[in-house]
Parts: structure tokens; C-alpha cells; sequence
């Protein structure tokens, strides 16, 4: 048993689900049957002992779980056989997660540290319906058909299936030190990684992490980014002011909170309506969004941080840009900016990767190609934006 009363439970891996019912249809949607689904977790922090979070948020059907187990990864879909454990919940290895329910559980105890690969392996054998998942986790996962919980790989199993999106997870804790503060990147694409490198976790919460352990920090960044997310209307996701405590004020450890949102509240309505044009928030609109966040950040005794709206002029995705949607945008970073903001602090994201030609669209060096999301140098230089004496994490 862990007795250890110097530790407590803290969030070392976030994973923010999508409901597969939503009108905005931008990703893959699925479910198993029959399958053995295993998937990564990179541990953003370390300690003695590890548990993982399972979700049936959006299912329509209890998710029956008929074995789980958890190994430290070697390469690929590979496992370190000798580290393979089973993985239960309420002492039972075949268990259930009802329909809207979230699991915990048992703990597993090993020691962990930031940076080890987790492999979380689900034996899925009925009907799933469509899956609970997170959209853009960039981190590859692996289905077969059967049971291959045993398998120390999947490779060369008839079946193979290679998976973009995760399914089923929104998280890993760890045992930690008392104490240990930990920062919740509640945001958009920008902080979950779209326009990063598959597989390389170059994305900003991973490259502020390095930037905080060379630093000597004992806390970390969890990311809590949702590709389309919006400030103030639902879909893709639920919108940020209705799934902040879920995924930040719940997050066990958090003391701050990095905010990015925006893009998708001035880019969505153009996008979805092209060639129609629709309205757009106005600037009062978004801020009053923002100074709501602030403030329920500030009642939950943490430290909020907002990063200025990234720059999005010229993007490919037609409809989303909008000279209308870029002057707000300009507006609400002024206001950011400014002294009126209820914000503890700010990082200046549109300063960071701005064309100074341009400044409303991404400068070339940090561009993905698409025109709103910036590739592994434009990452860098948002986590480079960022004073970690705000974090004193």
C-alpha cells in the first residue's frame, strides 16, 4: 500500500476529449469491437506511483473494458514486457465505465519521471459506439482485432490499424511531493499541437517543460488543448467557460493556468458559413469571455495567465480570416496587453511568431503551411514567450 504522507495525487498527463456527436465534423470518428486498442502517454512530471483516468463522457453505451494493462514503452506499439502490469479498477480487471462517467484507477506503484512513455493497453471486446476521444493528441496509437493485451507488439498482426486520434483517456496522475505545483495549458490548437511533428512532442507545453526543468522547476505544464475549441460557443468541444472546471479547476496540483482562445470564436463562423460570410464576436464580446475565465480562475485561488490571440491573416482554411475577425483579434490583444486586463500576467503570442511586415499574419519561418497554426519552430518561440518567473512553478 503507499503510506507515503509527504505525496499527493497530481496531474502528469491531460488529454481533453471531444464528443463524436457534435454538428462540426472535423476528425475521424469511430468505435471498436473485438479490438485491442493501445495508445502513449508521455509523463509531463514523475513520481512513485501512477494511475490513469478513463472516460465515457460522451458515450452513449456503458464502455465495457475487458482488460487493461500498462508497460513502459520501447518503440512503436512495443512494450518493455517486463514491466507490463495489469491495470484495475476497484481491484477488478474487467470493469465498466458508465454511459457520462469518468474511472480512476488503482494505483499502479512504480516509479515514474517526465518524459517516460507510458503504453496504456485496452481490451475492448464489445461494441464501443462512437468513442469519447481527443482530436489532435499527435502521438500515434495502435488497434488489432482480438485480444492482444499480451503482445510486447503489435507489429505483424493482421489488422493493424494505425490511430490519429486517442480514445478513452483524458489523463495520468502521479504521487508526487506535496506541494508540487503544476500549470494547466487550457486553450485551442495552439497549446494541443496542431501544425507540430507527430511523435516528437514538440509542442509548446512540451517545449516550456524542457524550458522549466533546465530551469531546476519540480512542477510542470499539463496540456489541455483542443483543436477548434472556442471561448464562448460551443463545438468543437464544449466551450471553454463550460469545461473549465473539468479541465483546469479540477486538475489535481494546478496553480496556474495559461489561457489561449479566440481564433476559433473570430474563425469558425466565416469558415463553416463560406462562401456566406457570418458574423463575428465583437472585441466586448471576447473580453468580457476573457475577464468571466479570469475571474473564475482568480475565485479558485490561481494564477491566470492569458497569451494574446495568434496571428491568422492569409490562412488556406477559407472563410476563417476575415478582415472583420482580424481587427477584433487586434482589439482584444491590445486590451490583453493594456492595464484593464484581469490577468495576473501575459505572454505575447502574436508578438512572438508575427510577420513585422505583417504582423497579423505568421511569419514564413514559423508557419506549418497552413496560414493558422504554427509548425516546431513557431512552438519554440511561443514557449520562449513566456517569463517563467510568472509560473514559480
Amino acid at each position: 500500500m503507499i503510506t507515503n504522507s509527504t505525496a499527493s495525487w497530481t496531474a502528469a498527463f491531460r488529454s481533453a476529449v471531444v464528443s463524436p456527436h457534435e454538428s462540426i465534423d472535423l476528425f475521424e470518428l469511430r468505435g471498436f469491437a473485438g479490438q485491442t486498442v493501445r495508445q502513449i502517454l508521455r509523463l509531463d512530471g514523475g513520481g512513485g506511483a501512477v494511475r490513469v483516468r478513463l472516460t465515457n463522457r460522451y458515450g452513449k453505451e456503458p464502455l465495457h473494458i475487458g482488460g487493461a494493462r500498462l508497460a513502459i514503452r520501447t518503440e512503436g506499439s512495443g512494450i518493455d514486457a517486463g514491466s507490463d502490469t495489469p491495470l484495475r479498477v476497484g481491484g477488478a480487471e474487467d470493469f465498466t465505465v458508465p454511459v457520462g462517467e469518468e474511472v480512476i484507477s488503482d494505483p499502479v506503484e512504480r516509479a515514474v519521471a517526465a518524459g517516460d512513455e507510458l503504453a496504456l493497453s485496452l481490451w475492448l471486446p464489445d461494441d464501443t459506439g462512437l468513442s469519447t476521444y481527443s482530436a489532435v493528441p499527435l502521438r500515434t496509437g495502435y488497434a488489432v482485432p482480438g485480444n492482444a493485451l499480451s503482445a510486447t507488439s503489435f507489429a505483424g498482426i493482421d489488422g493493424l490499424e494505425e490511430l490519429a486520434t486517442r480514445h478513452f483517456i483524458t489523463g495520468a496522475d502521479v504521487l508526487a511531493p506535496a506541494g508540487t505545483a503544476i500549470a494547466v495549458a487550457f486553450g485551442d490548437s495552439w497549446f494541443e499541437g496542431a501544425g507540430s511533428t507527430p511523435d516528437t512532442d514538440r509542442r509548446f507545453p512540451d517545449l516550456l517543460n524542457q524550458r522549466l526543468r533546465d530551469s531546476g522547476s519540480t512542477g510542470w505544464v499539463v496540456n489541455q488543448g483542443l483543436s477548434g475549441n472556442r471561448l464562448l460557443t460551443d463545438e468543437i468541444g464544449e466551450r471553454a467557460l463550460a469545461r473549465l472546471e473539468c479541465d483546469a479547476l479540477d486538475v489535481p496540483g494546478v496553480t496556474h493556468v495559461l489561457v489561449h482562445f479566440g481564433l476559433n470564436d473570430l474563425g469558425i463562423p466565416g469558415q463553416e458559413a463560406y462562401p456566406a460570410t457570418a458574423p463575428v464576436p465583437t472585441a466586448e464580446e471576447l473580453i468580457a469571455g476573457f475577464t468571466a475565465l479570469a475571474e473564475r480562475l482568480h475565485a479558485a485561488g490561481l494564477t491566470a495567465i492569458a497569451t494574446t490571440v495568434g496571428p491568422y491573416k492569409d490562412t488556406i482554411f477559407e472563410g476563417f480570416s476575415t478582415p472583420e475577425g482580424v481587427a477584433v483579434a487586434r482589439e482584444v490583444n491590445d486590451w490583453i496587453r493594456g492595464a484593464d486586463s484581469p490577468f495576473d500576467a501575459y505572454a505575447d503570442f502574436a508578438a512572438a511568431v508575427a510577420d513585422p511586415a505583417d504582423p497579423d499574419r505568421i511569419h514564413d519561418d514559423y508557419d506549418s503551411g497552413d496560414g493558422l497554426h504554427v509548425n516546431d519552430a513557431g512552438a519554440r518561440a511561443l514557449a520562449d514567450a513566456v517569463d517563467l518567473a510568472h509560473l514559480r512553478l
